[in-house]
């Protein structure tokens, strides 16, 4: 029989030709003690122009002695070889398995020469195998780690957050070069109560070498630094971000920024400076974690998912590449020229080219088909809604599920395609259409955050019974409500068009009103164009318009 991991994986390679290429993502790490509800929680957007965001589902399996699994590289669908497959496999619905085990990545690169092209496992592999086969984040990081270790690491430089119920890990890791089998690599705990983050960028610096309960790396990830050249000085004052991914001004403007946007708004009073993310000479680097000022909720970090450096200098809303509508997106590539002199567009956390995200809320003192929800997204995260996906769940929601529809065709069935269509007519009157998508998009979002007590009291009651009457249930209501956001988001954009039809707006009433341009850009016109667009009346001539 064809395992149905490698049927996903060839039909995901299919679909996406290019996954999640460097420079794209961004996760939020948020740990028990730092919540509301003391869930631990991380996000992960998968940031690409030409990923079809769609929700996978691997169900639990079964395995023959003597099973092998083919590995196909996430992003090109490349085959990398095989490793043998292990006795059972644990469910997995999008980046969450059966035990509320969750894992999100960024990709770094990092230093080129470390790239093996010989190796058996991507970084992509390693993230599902590891959900695979693992129960917990400490489990997860040995199965990642000895699996590297045993048939080579295919992939550039890769920062990892791996969650579980009680703990929450930040991991960085690096191949090694061609013939020399197995990874680099630094994972630390985020301590209770505090946050972190990264975004295309290695974050550890420094790391306690005698921490076992807190800090696991590999054992020569020293001595390979000194003998590449990468490193000369003592054991202690090491830097695995220094050695393996030496900073350039693009890692600080593309990607620390986003860092620093997260920890700005969890912990304003702490008045972080942006003189690093500006590439200051002599700045000091932003810590590997904070504590917020206050405990975050569920709506806390989609909300920090939405940010466009709003309040900051890199406010995406107010330079004149925002249009007359304020709009805080900025059409790739990132850096270009003028007169052979260099610019750049910025880069926040919500961005267009977004194929899915998530933020995964893990609840220890529930049952793990019952405490693991994994509210999922597509599309831009500032225009989007998270809909709440329990981890224990048989199907997905068939207008989210892997197989419905593609990245070249577009289908009211898929809700990839819908949430595009709606995004892709705001940005034209960004200003004025966001007011009424975020209008939906808190009304379902407060809805279902509103109910989720009532939902989780209910599965428990079920659960006590069988826990298959309880999966059954959560299951009917992910599936459903997913479906009906997806219904509401299509009739949204039908009256988006209606109401903001050739530049006009359609009041209350239906009355066609023509509010023209903001007075700002009309000023900004007017000064551009010099007199060639003034109106000049004819001697005698009355005003009549």
């Amino acid at each position: 029989m064809i395992n149905l991991f490698i049927v996903i994986l060839l039909l995901v390679a299919t679909i996406v030709s290019t996954a999640v290429p460097v420079g794209a993502c961004t996760n939020f790490l948020v740990t028990k003690g730092a919540t509301t509800d003391g869930s631990t929680m991380i996000t992960y957007a998968a940031d690409s122009h030409v990923l079809y965001g769609e929700l996978y589902h691997w169900p639990a399996r079964d395995h023959l002695p003597g099973t092998m699994l083919d590995i196909y590289e996430w992003d090109t669908g490349k085959y990398l070889g095989q490793i043998p497959q292990v006795a059972h496999t644990y469910s997995i619905v999008g980046l969450m398995n059966e035990h509320q085990l969750t894992i999100g990545e960024t990709t770094w690169g990092g230093r080129s020469e470390l790239r093996d092209s010989t190796a058996s496992l991507d970084y992509g592999s390693l993230m599902f195998i590891a959900l695979q086969r693992a129960r917990t984040a400490r489990e997860a990081i040995e199965v990642m780690t000895s699996l590297v270790a045993e048939y080579g690491y295919a992939s550039s430089g890769e920062s990892f957050s791996i969650a579980d119920p009680n703990e929450v890990w930040f991991m960085d890791m690096i191949g090694k070069v061609a013939g020399n089998s197995g990874a680099v690599w630094v994972a630390r705990r985020i301590p209770d109560g505090y946050i972190s983050a990264h975004a295309n960028q290695a974050r550890i610096r420094q790391f306690p070498l005698k921490d076992k309960k807190n800090c696991l790396y590999a054992s020569d990830v020293i001595d390979f630094a000194r003998e590449m050249g990468y490193y000369e000085g003592s054991d202690k004052d090491f830097s695995f971000a220094d050695a393996y991914a030496p900073l350039d001004y693009g890692a600080l403007r593309f990607c620390e920024a986003r860092v620093y946007a997260m920890f700005n708004r969890a912990a304003p009073s702490l008045e972080m400076s942006m003189n690093f993310v500006k590439g200051v000479e002599g700045a000091e680097p932003m810590p590997l974690w904070i504590k917020p000022d206050r405990k975050l909720s569920v709506r806390d970090i989609m909300e920090f998912m939405r940010d466009h450096f709003e309040g900051t200098e890199f406010d995406m809303t107010k330079d004149i590449g925002a249009g007359p509508y304020d709009c805080p997106y900025r059409w790739r590539p990132l850096t270009w020229k003028v007169d052979e002199v260099k610019y750049i567009n910025e880069r926040a956390t919500s961005t267009q080219q977004t194929g899915f995200s998530f933020v995964s809320q893990c609840r220890s003192w529930l049952p793990d088909p019952i405490g693991g929800v994994f509210w999922f997204s597509v599309d831009d995260t500032y225009s989007t809604v998270y809909n709440p996906i329990y981890c224990g769940i048989r199907r997905v929601p068939g207008s989210y599920a892997a197989g419905n529809g593609d990245f070249h065709h577009f289908t009211w069935d898929s809700a990839f395609w819908v949430f595009n269509w709606v995004s892709n007519y705001a940005y034209l009157r960004y200003s004025e259409m966001i007011v009424d998508i975020r209008l939906v998009q808190r009304e379902l979002e407060g809805m279902f955050l509103a109910d989720q007590p009532r939902i989780d009291e209910a599965a428990e009651a079920l659960y006590k019974q069988s826990p298959n009457l309880a999966i059954d249930y959560l299951t009917d209501y992910s599936c459903r409500t997913a479906d009906a956001t997806v219904e509401r988001w299509r009739r949204l954009g039908t009256d988006l068009l209606v109401k903001y039809m050739d530049g006009n707006l359609k009041d209350e009433l239906g009355n066609v009103k023509h509010p023209g341009y903001p007075e700002s850009w009309y000023r900004k016109v007017a000064g551009e164009t010099g007199g060639h667009l003034k109106y000049k009346p004819l001697e005698g001539e009355e005003d009549q318009h």
